[in-house]
This record gives structure tokens, C-alpha cells and sequence, in this order.
């Protein structure tokens, strides 16, 4: 009798571009500093600002570390989708070197205007386009103290005048408002909470409320480093307001969700966020619906702040009969 073969194991899949192939070339291109694949894929991208920001994303950091945003700048100097690129890359640039030099040193207030002007220039050469407000929104929390509400107000207002429940740039004024940054932890639930009850059938806005979560979760544990478990944080994905607000955030994205729609590679993250929320708070039915949808398609973030990301991607799908 024929040996019975044993199922493949179960291996998830943390590609970055999260199956966005067309990204993927884009990115390599731009890591050898070819420029003209960049343009290219923008240009086709066009004003599906969900996708554009997910590769703006992506696209700035592989150019940080290569001339190519600057190349492109230089042949195209007309180009908004050239100008909007180089100001993203910029401001990754700036956070790369608040990386390096350490938390508790301000980056130098010289180089974050500069990446603020490029902003506002790729936000005048690109009208329409909300990721120059992104950026904006991205770089305020480098500023030691923050900047003028107003100023941070109206940076906010104009991403809404372009895509009112545009989820990246709700995460960045999220995170800013956050006890890491410039606020506390009831300023960042907030923002997230308040966002995510304007946010229509289907947004993916709610999910705001999730990516807070993780952030005080990673402020206190980052606080309790070397001394021991913070005494009662196990309940802090399972309480009942925790529960609550991930059925919540389910019911009006995923419910509000043409269901024969397929996830696109924009979706991959922020839909990690709510397996993860729902596998650690026991809500066992959002997260089997939420991880069968994902497939084999996982996010380093938020799994790698509580573990080995492919190990829990791996032990809860299995607890969920999906493998």
C-alpha cells in the first residue's frame, strides 16, 4: 500500500508588497536606482488612493537609501507623482535617523522643515492627491513638543477635503495624539474611536480603534521591559469594552463589505490588525471569517509585538480548523 502523504505544512506568507506584483518590480527598481517603472506603475495607479498611498508607502522607503526619488525629480522636475515620491522618501528619511540616533535625542528641527517644505510642494504639484498631507501628518510627530494645533488641524482638514476616511492618514494623527508621541492613551482612543464612528458601511476606518489597542500595548510593555509582566495586562485584548469594539469593528467593516469582493494587496495590513485583535479576544468567529479572507497573506505588524508573528499566525489558524 502507497505511504499516506502528509498535508504540506501550513506557511505563512509576509511578502511586504502583500501580492502586489506590479509594486514589487517597482520597488526593486527603485532599490538599483531605475526610476522609469516607478512613474510608470504611479501614473497607472491613478486616483485609487487607497492603492497609492499603500505603494507611495512602500516605494519611499526602497528609495531612502538611493538617489532614484531625486533622479526622477531632476528628468521629470513637472512631474506631481515624481514630487509626491520625493517628499515621501524624505520623511522616511528623517525617521530613519531618529531611529538611529535613539529615542530621547530630537532630530534637527532644520531637516524636518525642509521635509515639511518638500511636502507642501509635492501637495501644490499634486492638488488632488492626499498622500502630501500623509507625509505631513507623518513627519509632525517628529517635531520635540509637537506642532501648533492649528497647523495640525489644517494639515488633517486638507487630507479630508481629499478622501475623508482615508485610513492611513487617520493612523498617522492617531499615533500622534498617542502617550509615545504628543498625547495620552484616552487622547489616541479618542481620535480613534470618534473616526471610527463617522466612518461609513464597508470603511476600513473602525479599525483605528485595533491599531490603538496595540499601541498602548507596546508603550507599556516597552515601559515594563526587564522588569517583569505588568500585573493585570492580560486582559488587555479580552476585557469586555476590548471585545466589544472588535465585533464592533467587524460588524461595520466586514459586514458593511461586499462579501464577493477579493482582498486587494491595501487591505492585507490593516485586516491583520483585526485577525489579530479577534484571535486574542477569544472572538473566535470574526477570527476565522477575517484570517480565511487573509489566506496565507500575513503582516509582520501587529503579530511581531506579541511573539513570533508566524508562529501565532500559524497556532491560530490551526485553533480555528483552517489549516
Amino acid at each position: 500500500m502507497a505511504a499516506r502523504r502528509r498535508p504540506a505544512r501550513f506557511v505563512p506568507d509576509f511578502d511586504p508588497d502583500h501580492g502586489d506584483r506590479p509594486l514589487t518590480a517597482a520597488r526593486q527598481d527603485m532599490v538599483i536606482g531605475r526610476w522609469q517603472g516607478v512613474r510608470d506603475l504611479l501614473r497607472d495607479t491613478g486616483p485609487d488612493w487607497a492603492r497609492r498611498t499603500h505603494r507611495l508607502r512602500l516605494l519611499s522607503h526602497a528609495a531612502a537609501d538611493s538617489s532614484a526619488a531625486e533622479s526622477w525629480r531632476a528628468a521629470e522636475p513637472d512631474s506631481p507623482d515624481a514630487a509626491v515620491l520625493r517628499a515621501a522618501t524624505v520623511v522616511v528619511r528623517v525617521f530613519n535617523e531618529a531611529i538611529a540616533i535613539g529615542r530621547g535625542s530630537a532630530v534637527d528641527r532644520g531637516r524636518l522643515d525642509v521635509a515639511v517644505e518638500a511636502c507642501l510642494r509635492a501637495a501644490e504639484a499634486a492638488p488632488a492627491d492626499p498622500m502630501p498631507w500623509v507625509s505631513l501628518l507623518t513627519v509632525a510627530r517628529l517635531y520635540e513638543g509637537g506642532v501648533a494645533r492649528g497647523e495640525l488641524r489644517h494639515w488633517f482638514d486638507e487630507l479630508r477635503r481629499r478622501d475623508p476616511y482615508h485610513l492611513e492618514g487617520h493612523a498617522q494623527v492617531m499615533r500622534y495624539w498617542s502617550a509615545r508621541w504628543h498625547g495620552t492613551h484616552g487622547a489616541m482612543y479618542d481620535f480613534a474611536r470618534n473616526a471610527a464612528g463617522i466612518a461609513p458601511p464597508g470603511s476600513p476606518l473602525p479599525v483605528l480603534v485595533q491599531m490603538a489597542r496595540v499601541e498602548e500595548y507596546r508603550y507599556i510593555a516597552d515601559a515594563a521591559r526587564g522588569r517583569g509582566p505588568v500585573r493585570g495586562f492580560d486582559q488587555h485584548w479580552k476585557h469586555e469594552l476590548a471585545v466589544t469594539e472588535v465585533r464592533r469593528t467587524a460588524e461595520r467593516w466586514i459586514g458593511g463589505r461586499d462579501p464577493h469582493r477579493p482582498v486587494v494587496p491595501e487591505e492585507v495590513a490593516d485586516l491583520n490588525y483585526l485577525a489579530h485583535a479577534a484571535c486574542y479576544a477569544g472572538e473566535k468567529e470574526t477570527a476565522r471569517r477575517v484570517l480565511g479572507m487573509l489566506g496565507t497573506r500575513a503582516a509582520w505588524v501587529p503579530w511581531a509585538y506579541t511573539g513570533d508573528p508566524e508562529e501565532q499566525f500559524v497556532r491560530f489558524r490551526d485553533g480555528m480548523g483552517l489549516n
